[in-house]
């Protein structure tokens, strides 16, 4: 899938593994094929070429928020949907609502060279809102149970993007341990602006 969404005011492309997507009544999907991950382990092995997740991206100008609420086919610990970043090809991170590994999880990876790993807070249920934003070289990551209130997830940069072009964002499908899982975004929204404080709940 290679298109523009009505909700989003750049195009999308894929990357990585076929995702299968698709998008339908204000409903985009895809499918994580089994053993599909995109992580640097920071104890020090590399990034296998076949150690990847399929990725819908593109490249929005400015100031900008992105949310959306993904509801995630839990089947294996560590299945996830993500709203995901990249900056360069060790230079990327993801929000994700992941299986960690028995409960749904809010989780974050930033991969400066290897990848850190870290999680938020857990989720009743296999559907959450997430929200990535930028301004200038910085990232922030928020997720809100409801919709409406935000919880502060994360606040990072990736690089110079002069130096490794524009910064791409958009959805990520996984599933390290399992044999698959479908994943939907819904309620996309898109902002041309940060946010105005990052910790009142806005």
């Amino acid at each position: 899938m290679d298109d523009e969404l009505p909700e989003l005011p750049f195009p999308l492309r894929t990357y990585g593994p076929d995702g299968h997507w698709s998008h339908e009544d204000g409903m985009l999907s895809g499918w994580a094929g089994p053993h599909q991950d995109r992580f640097v382990p920071p104890t020090g092995e590399a990034l296998d070429s076949a150690s990847d997740a399929p990725r819908l991206l593109g490249a929005p100008e400015g100031d900008f928020q992105l949310s959306v609420r993904v509801t995630v086919g839990f089947n294996s610990a560590f299945d996830a949907g993500a709203l995901y970043v990249h900056v360069g090809p060790r230079a990327w991170a993801k929000l994700c609502l992941e299986y960690s590994p028995d409960v749904a999880t809010i989780c974050t990876v930033v991969t400066r060279g290897h990848s850190d790993d870290a999680n938020s807070f857990t989720v009743d249920g296999s559907s959450v809102w997430l929200r990535v934003s930028r301004t200038g070289r910085a990232f922030a990551f928020h997720a809100s149970r409801d919709g409406r209130h935000w919880t502060f997830v994360r606040l990072f940069t990736l690089g110079d993007t002069e130096e490794t072009g524009a910064a791409l964002v958009g959805f990520l499908a996984q599933s390290p341990m399992g044999e698959g899982c479908v994943v939907t975004f819904d309620h996309l929204e898109f902002r041309p602006a940060w946010p105005d404080d990052l910790r009142d709940g806005s």
